[in-house]
């Protein structure tokens, strides 16, 4: 399935759900994943082997990856916000040779990233991430202006790729993992809203104005498809969004609680740069976000502008007066004027017109709490501190694809790679209850680098015994080291 595919929307008995495609991540910890298969293991021999195996599998992971991860912090170093200005005018370097060592740590980034299981946000994601509302209910815009438009640009020229978001050249926005979460409350004030919104509906339609105030939607997004195309796609979650304007109305939800839910980006890695009109700022920002409703993505986007009315709220605003005015004066001509009926207009008017100034109001102070939360509770780290958490995240999931692979091959023989790809989801799904797709040729791969893994006459892939992978893998530095500080001899 290509990537563009990843996500999408669809309407089902007036609900809304989102298909996500299943992602390579594996939501397992990496103790709980030995332990569990350890256990599951009868002699008990053959357990302390697989132990032994485990550690050694991750000691030799870590070493592929020291050179790489080194050289990537080396390179932060000098493009880090507050103190890589002072380290790149120690270096003496040319605009050129900085130039190009910032290409070098972007390609490095990236590739950390592709480990890591993070992908490029694409405008069709964004798309159908704000198709709705959800606890931020204003329209956020960045000021472009104060984002730098080269260094992004630059990489995207040498390094293509497909489904770039257009805002590519000024920031990246990576994701990865699924979840969904869910808020219980009154919603007074988002309740007043929709009966509002809706009243204000029905007089458009009646009036025949609905076509000037509404706004239309030209473009079609891509992602978006109807019932009959799901067919098929068994292996893809679907997750559905409860939101306000599709409750029904009744006294229960209107004076009670109600409960709403939103998709969720499980981790959000930011990527950009500000732009500066005086001394060059070759300072990287990295920003790593949690848990990020979907529809409310543009809580972790940079250099926001502070939000206000919109102009099609002040189009809003004078179509309302011009229509109320109109209604009030043609009703006073006729013969006989019915004061209910003016009355009942200009309070339409009035009371939409408050809607609107109220809501904005409301809102404004639901976006605040927002970004107060995203600073504490929602950001988990920065620069060189997530560099550090995508590192070791890279090395751990490399570490369980190896493991879960060669717990397979050990356990249940040989395989062809479709059904190694098979046994290995299958495994995760009884065994843990999760869903992973599990990437079976990275996995394979690194177990032929170990010397471990080999394939028959007709290309299916089987493994050495325990003991023997242990002794092909041999003794690690860091087993060495613990032996030493233990004092025993390494044998």
């Amino acid at each position: 399935m290509e990537e563009n595919d990843e996500l999408h929307t669809k309407k089902k008995n007036k609900k809304d759900v989102i298909r996500l495609e299943r992602e390579s991540v594996i939501p397992i910890l990496k103790p709980k994943l030995i332990m569990n298969l350890a256990n599951l293991i009868e002699l008990s021999s053959d357990r302390a082997e697989f132990l032994k195996f485990c550690k050694r599998v991750e000691y030799t992971i870590r070493a592929w990856y020291l050179l790489q991860f080194e050289d990537l912090m080396q390179l932060y170093a000098l493009f880090d916000p507050v103190y890589g200005a002072k380290k790149l005018e120690q270096q003496n370097l040319s605009p050129d040779e900085v130039d190009v060592l910032e290409q070098n740590f972007l390609t490095y980034l990236f590739q950390v990233m592709e480990k890591s299981n993070f992908k490029i946000v694409s405008d069709d994601e964004i798309d159908v991430a704000h198709s709705g509302q959800y606890l931020l209910n204003l329209p956020i815009v960045v000021d472009e202006s104060k984002l730098d438009k080269k260094l992004l640009k630059k990489y995207f020229e040498d390094h293509p790729h497909d489904h770039l978001p257009e805002f590519a050249d000024k920031y990246v926005i990576f994701r990865r993992g699924i979840g969904i979460d869910r808020t219980s409350d009154l919603f007074v004030m988002e309740k007043v809203d929709m009966l509002i919104g809706r009243l204000w509906a029905w007089i458009l339609r009646k009036t025949r104005l609905e076509g000037i105030l509404s706004k239309k939607r030209s473009r079609t997004n891509s992602l978006k498809v109807d019932e009959s195309s799901t067919e098929g796609e068994q292996d893809d979650l679907f997750v559905e969004r409860v939101r306000l304007e599709n409750m029904d109305l009744s006294l229960r939800n209107l004076l009670g609680k109600v409960s709403i839910q939103e998709p969720t980006f499980d981790r959000i890695i930011v990527v950009y740069r500000r732009a500066s009109k005086v001394k060059p700022d070759r300072g990287v920002y990295v920003k790593h976000f949690k848990n990020i409703p979907m529809a409310d993505m543009e809580i972790v986007l940079p250099e926001k502008k502070n939000p206000g009315l919109t102009p099609m709220d002040w189009v809003k605003f004078l179509i309302s007066a011009v229509v109320g005015l109109v209604a009030v004066v043609g009703s006073v001509e006729m013969p006989k004027a019915d004061m209910f009926v003016i009355f009942a207009i200009l309070s339409t008017v009035v009371g939409y017109c408050a809607k609107t100034y109220f809501t904005f109001q409301a809102n404004m102070a639901a976006y605040q709490n927002l970004i107060t939360q995203s600073m504490y509770d929602k950001q988990l780290d920065s620069g060189i501190g997530t560099l550090l958490h995508l590192c070791d995240d890279v090395i751990q999931q490399e570490v369980k694809e190896v493991i879960i692979a060669f717990f397979i091959l050990m356990e249940q023989g040989k395989a062809s790679l479709q059904d190694l790809d098979i046994r290995c989801e299958e495994l995760i799904k009884e065994e843990f209850g999760e869903d992973c797709n599990f990437d079976v040729d990275d996995a394979v791969l690194k177990l032929e680098k170990l010397g471990i893994v080999s394939r028959d006459t007709i290309g299916r892939y089987y493994c050495v015994g325990l003991k023997r992978a242990n002794e092909i893998i041999g003794t690690t530095t860091e087993e060495l080291v613990l032996k030493a500080k233990q004092g025993v001899n390494p044998q």
